[in-house]
């Protein structure tokens, strides 16, 4: 046997070799050569927006997490399976190889690149700041991860992981670095840039409030050091208008559309309903956003679906047609979102320049603008329910946990993230939940089944480092 596989190696090298004298000849055809830096950027963009907007079950089960859609046909994901399609590959791959894959390969092609250093310089940070928002979501979703070793992939074949602990001060670190080396009055990537237009200034707001999201993520785990980090990006200036959103615009023709529009209209399928959970919180607060969120029954009024089973389509709320538009956009950081941390951040006592109520009462008015219905924000904020100070619950993560849930309707990892953070709303699981739920809302993916194949022993060291592979393990911020 050995000789046959010698003989089949040689005589294929004989092959090769001999077929033809062009030097080419071995060149995969198929392989693109010297790819632009900035088309490396552009598709590592897309990917990350994709991935993070995408309601696909093959991808994705956080709007049903976060109960916000109900399943009509499928219900597999609806009830937290996501070994049967191999979700937790899919997220991994989508950010491992898709994002951080291409912005490396971008990074590397820009130091061979000739140009102006300035402006070299500010491509390179724009890129760190991409890649520690993508390894920020891999430690959130995962826990422990390749960090250090990840994007070694001619030294290191099988990296790897890293405590998911120690991974986020080197995140600050990293990111402190890449907004010291930013400089705004050069340019950077121009119009291959689809979130800010190459504009330095933006993605400089942009990283502290990733560095803001960072900070306050660490608020049980480490008090010092997330009060600290809080506070020395609300000092640097962070996203606190819709102005100034980290929005990826698609230009809404194949393949550029926004991920709701290729899985629920270009596909023509019916799979998705609004979640009963949503909507009856909705209801009951009168939230003018329900017009825009969900499309409305025949006698007007909105239905969800229920969780875990599946449901008629016709007999519920459909998605939103705003949603649903070619060029609807994707964001990565936004107004609402910010505001909703400092709020945070204030009642925590952090010193963030206002108070809670204040940031609170922002978020709300920046969701309502940026849904395009400003005019309704200030009744909506009066009403005693969504008022601060006289909002149902004890403590301000109830109050702010729950406005913040009903803004990021379009967010459903930074759902999820503050749903773990601040334990509100109490979202319950689907009495039909797979076993490996375990009767929880899950509070992480699963590594992938690739890894536990190619990598197990690496796999095996995190999974006993994090208590276990399982969907109700906490990551290390998770206190609660």
């Amino acid at each position: 046997m050995k000789k046959l596989i010698l003989s089949i190696t040689a005589l294929s090298l004989f092959m090769t070799s001999c077929v033809s004298d062009d030097p080419t000849y071995n060149n995969d055809q198929d392989k693109s050569y010297d790819v632009p830096s900035e088309t490396l950027f552009t598709n590592a963009e897309k990917e990350l927006t994709d991935q993070l907007v995408t309601p696909s079950v093959n991808l994705s089960i956080l709007r049903y997490a976060s109960q916000y859609w109900a399943a009509t046909q499928y219900n597999t994901e609806a009830r937290f399976n996501i070994t049967t399609r191999r979700i937790g590959d899919g997220h991994w791959n989508a950010l491992y190889r898709s994002t951080l894959g291409n912005l490396q390969t971008s990074k590397e092609v820009i130091l061979t690149e000739a140009g102006d250093p300035t402006v070299q310089k500010n491509k390179i940070a724009l890129i760190e700041i991409l890649q520690v928002y993508t390894f920020q979501v891999l430690v959130d979703t995962y826990g422990d991860v390749p960090y250090t070793d990840a994007l070694k992939v001619k030294e290191v074949i099988l990296p790897k992981y890293e405590d998911d602990a120690a991974i986020y001060p080197k995140l600050i670190t990293r990111l402190d670095a890449a907004i010291a080396q930013l400089d705004t009055s050069a340019d950077s990537f121009g119009s291959a840039d689809f979130i800010y237009g190459g504009d330095v200034a933006k993605w400089k707001l942009f990283a502290n409030t990733l560095k803001l999201k960072i900070g306050l993520n660490l608020a049980d785990a480490d008090a010092a050091l997330s009060k600290s980090t809080v506070e020395s990006a609300y000092n640097a200036g962070v996203i606190l208008n819709n102005t100034e959103n980290a929005t990826f615009d698609y230009p809404g023709a194949a393949p550029m559309y926004n991920p709701i529009f290729a899985n629920l209209v270009a596909s023509n399928r019916n799979d998705f309903v609004a979640s009963e959970t949503i909507v009856n919180e909705m209801n009951a607060l009168e939230d003018p956003r329900r017009a825009i969120y969900f499309n409305a029954m025949p006698d007007g009024s909105y239905k969800g679906g229920l969780n875990g089973p599946t449901n008629v389509y016709q007999n519920f709320s459909a998605i939103g047609d705003k949603l649903k538009a070619a060029d609807f956009p994707g964001l990565l950081a936004e107004a609402t979102e910010s505001n909703f941390y400092l709020a945070e951040a204030a009642a925590r006592g952090y010193a963030v320049g206002n108070t809670a109520e204040y940031y609170y009462n922002r978020a709300i008015t920046a969701s309502f603008e940026n849904w395009g219905i400003a005019s309704e924000a200030a009744a909506y904020l009066a009403k005693p329910e969504v008022a601060y100070a006289t909002a149902s619950g004890t403590t301000y993560k109830e109050k702010i946990g729950k406005q913040a849930w009903i803004a990021f309707f379009n967010r459903p990892f930074e759902s999820w993230n503050s749903y773990r953070r601040l334990d509100f709303p109490a979202l319950v699981a689907p009495a039909n939940a797979v076993a490996a739920a375990e009767g929880e809302i899950p509070k992480r993916y699963t590594y992938p089944i690739n890894e536990q194949t190619v990598n197990n022993a690496n796999w095996a060291a995190a999974s006993t480092a994090i208590g276990g592979n399982k969907l109700k393990v906490h990551v290390f911020w998770d206190k609660f």
